[in-house]
């Protein structure tokens, strides 16, 4: 061969670039280091996503090339040839790709972790593309979904069937209140959600019921909880079930207490990543430690400045710590931003600065420095939502959709207001963190059906739909069944199936709960004989009544609610399709108990989205409102004087104005009710620390500007500089429309936005008019006379 060792390394080097040509020099160090520890510090819009897939694909094409000096043996100088003509332009075959690679590994030896559903979805429909069918061996999904996963497969070893439920949010709170009547604990004195918040924390620690209890002490309270943890726990055992938090607490259990389970994994899984590092609690901590302990290859990705769920459990440690706890571990920031202006990541960058607890990088960008961010100060939150609204509308009659636009909030009391606003004003809107589809009544009612076909066991699930649709069965008889239970040793559900032996249950009853129980039991026969879900599931309709009982119980809302039951039904099918051969009830009720609210999101949908930071945390909009930005709000008033958190709030402001990639507005407010008393506060201290320079202040009260009042770089913020001349830079046009009450049906009128149209109803509202308006090219809205800024023609 004519080429020598080094020319050959150089060549492969070179090809590698190539390929991955398309990030940039600190993308492409994350993706070719492949051995050992690494952490990859990825700031706001620094294409993290890109670095994870690309960082996969390289491992199961390239494995270490990049930067090993093995090369393979069957590497011949025709391969040279292909490489130098791939360089030029050419093409290169596939088997000289092969030949570059150097320990490329199975793809089905990747675990990639991710915190929702949408991101695991997003990352395997991405490796897909780039890999192929490959891309599908990847293990990528949450950490929730890994665990149950890993728990289906082993955790009768900790005494769980395969089949074991897992409560949501409101299966534990109906759980815990039983637990809390049974122990005597009054609600008034200690609530059901403190309780089980305490409990989650505990859990997040990996603290058992019992280390729970002796480190309690002389504390009644904490002793109080101590003994709803063990009940809770107990109870949720016999149900064969458990909660979110338990299904990493069993999975790090089985780990420690089946050796040879964590091997079996250890040893599947050669490279591990996790995404969100910032956000993982003590047991995720622990869960990804042990599985990683093996081979080291441990790559988490993560952004200290945009950890914001203390609340959760999320420990910041993890990912500061990160150095210590993996020593030798490579370090990687990745701070160019391909999401928004240099403007917005200077205030980004310029606010995160104040914090003390973070391992520091700064933002920047290609793409120029963009439109200075608006800063106003309303009059009140009426105001403010009136000036949001006027914003959006001039900005759609300008040629901008309503989904370019999104209003993060720090508190969900927020919303109303603009919901109120958005409707009079005919701004299509949808909140993210409403009701979710699965919250529904009677999709619950369904889930739960579901649910105990699948696990019998199920007391909590059971109990919901004993006696729904009506079939005379009261609470004491199902208390009486539930007692019966406990005392010889039987589920719920065995009681029920056999009453007539119980004298402590009435004939009339017994009957009643007998009937139920072989309705019951054929459906759960149907589903172990293998009948498709879908299918039960329209035999569970049939069968229960259900849709009729919909129909006599709020004929009103019937057909909303058929529609969503009927909804479900789609889902099943879908969820069939998707999965073929492997689709089972208990993966499809897997998939809905780990579904979030944001995994519904549709970025496709034209309308404004109204949504907290918390939620709006890696989704970014082309204009974003951050309304509220005031001392007391945001930061509240409960973390002014506690360092710690006063940062963890910083750290959701830069959250939020990182969401925005071309515009950003900021509002105060001089006045503003919150929760029925009407408070003046300050600025906030977040945007007293952006710098001055880069925003155009503007009020609706024009009077004299006092600089000791409000001033960027203050003392407060521990900068310099005076307060910039007051000027009103952007103030949206004041439009007196005629008197609500002169609009009437067939009058012609004009809207900025939605264009002409014609009246078919005014139908007057205290000092205001509802109108229906038939737009020419906007279809039919409903628009408050007063704030439609209509133009009669």
């Amino acid at each position: 061969m004519s080429c020598d060792k080094e020319e050959i390394l150089e060549l492969r080097r070179r090809v590698l670039k190539k390929d991955f040509s398309r990030m940039n020099d600190r993308q492409q160090q994350a993706v070719f280091h492949t051995d050992g520890p690494v952490l990859i510090l990825a700031g706001a819009g620094s294409g993290k996503t890109t670095v994870l897939v690309n960082r996969i694909a390289n491992l199961v094409r390239y494995g270490k090339a990049y930067e090993s000096t093995f090369i393979q043996p069957e590497f011949t100088e025709t391969d040279a040839d292909s490489c130098k003509s791939y360089l030029k332009g050419g093409e290169i075959s596939e088997v000289t790709r092969a030949r570059l690679s150097v320990s490329a590994c199975q793809p089905w030896r990747i675990m990639a972790i991710t915190f929702t559903n949408k991101a695991a979805g997003e990352l395997k429909e991405r490796l897909c593309s780039m890999l192929g069918e490959p891309g599908q061996d990847i293990w990528a999904s949450t950490f929730h979904s890994s665990c149950a996963r890993m728990l289906r497969r082993d955790g009768e070893r900790l005494g769980y069937s395969s089949h074991f439920t897992i409560y949501d949010t409101d299966d534990s709170r109906r759980l815990m209140k039983d637990v809390m009547r049974d122990l005597e604990i009054n609600e008034k004195t200690l609530s059901h959600k403190s309780i089980l918040s305490e409990i989650s924390r505990a859990k997040d620690s990996l603290i058992s019921p019992e280390e729970y209890e002796s480190q309690a002490g002389a504390d009644f309270r904490l002793k109080v909880i101590a003994r709803a943890y063990m009940a809770y726990q107990r109870r949720l055992a016999d149900s064969d079930a458990m909660d979110f938090d338990d299904l990493l607490v069993n999975t790090v259990r089985l780990f420690e207490k089946c050796p040879e389970v964590l091997e079996y994994y250890q040893d599947r899984f050669k490279y591990i990543m996790v995404d969100e590092y910032q956000d993982t609690n003590h047991a995720q901590y622990r869960f990804v430690g042990l599985l990683a302990a093996k081979h080291n290859n441990l790559c988490v990705v993560g952004d200290d400045d945009q950890s914001i769920y203390k609340f959760r459990g999320a420990t910041i440690e993890n990912i500061m710590n990160f150095e210590q706890d993996f020593p030798g571990a490579m370090v990687v920031r990745l701070e160019q931003n391909y999401r928004s202006t240099q403007n917005i990541l200077d205030a980004a960058n310029a606010v995160i600065a104040h914090n003390l607890e973070r391992k520091g990088k700064t933002l920047w960008t290609a793409a120029g420095a963009g439109e200075k961010l608006r800063l106003h100060t309303a009059e009140n939150e009426q105001d403010e939502a009136d000036r949001v609204a006027r914003v959006i509308l001039d900005g759609v009659a300008k040629g901008r959709r309503f989904s370019d636009y999104a209003i993060l909030y720090r508190m969900n009391s927020q919303s109303l207001t603009f919901e109120r606003m958005f409707a009079k004003s005919g701004v299509p809107h949808r909140i993210i963190g409403g009701t979710r589809f699965f919250d529904r009544k009677e999709v619950r009612d369904m889930i739960a059906y579901l649910s105990v076909i699948n696990n019998p066991g199920d007391e909590i699930r059971l109990r919901r739909i004993l006696n729904t649709p009506k079939r005379g069965i009261g609470d004491k008889t199902v208390d009486t069944a539930s007692q019966i239970g406990q005392q010889v040793g039987e589920s719920m559900f065995q009681v029920i199936s056999h009453p007539e032996e119980y004298p402590a249950i009435t004939k009339a009853a017994a009957k009643k709960l007998s009937d139920f129980s072989r309705m019951m039991r054929e459906l759960i026969d149907k589903s172990e004989e293998g009948m498709a879900p879908s299918e039960l599931y329209a035999e569970l309709l049939e069968q229960t009544g259900y849709l009729m009982f919909l129909r006599a119980e709020e004929p009103e809302k019937a057909e909303e609610r058929i529609e969503n039951v009927q909804e479900l039904s789609t889902m099943l099918q879908r969820y069939e399709q998707e999965n073929g051969e492997e689709a089972s009830l208990s993966g499809f009720l897997e998939e809905v108990a780990l579904f979030t609210d944001i995994d519904n999101y549709d970025a496709e949908a034209d309308s404004a989205v109204l949504m907290t930071i918390h939620s709006a945390k890696g989704l970014e909009f082309p204009v974003v409102f951050l309304p509220g930005w005031e001392e007391g709000v945001f930061p509240g008033n409960s973390v002014l004087y506690d360092p710690s958190e006063v940062e963890e709030e910083r750290r959701l402001a830069y959250v939020a104005i990182t969401r925005a990639r071309e515009e950003l507005y900021i509002y105060n407010a001089e006045s503003r009710m919150i929760f029925g008393s009407t408070s003046h506060n300050r600025i906030s201290r977040f945007a007293d620390e952006i710098p001055g320079e880069l925003v155009e202040r503007s009020r609706s009260r024009e009077y004299a500007y006092r600089p000791e009042s409000i001033t960027f770089g203050s003392a407060l913020s521990g900068g310099e500089g005076t307060a910039p001349k007051a000027k009103t830079t952007y103030r949206p046009p004041i439009h007196k429309p005629a008197p609500a009450g002169t609009y009437k049906v067939g009058d012609s009128v004009q809207h900025k936005t939605f264009g002409t149209g014609l009246i078919l109803s005014a139908t007057p509202m205290a000092n205001d008019t509802l109108l229906e308006i038939a737009f020419d090219k906007a279809g039919t809205k409903k628009l408050m006379a007063n704030f439609a800024r209509l133009t009669k023609l």
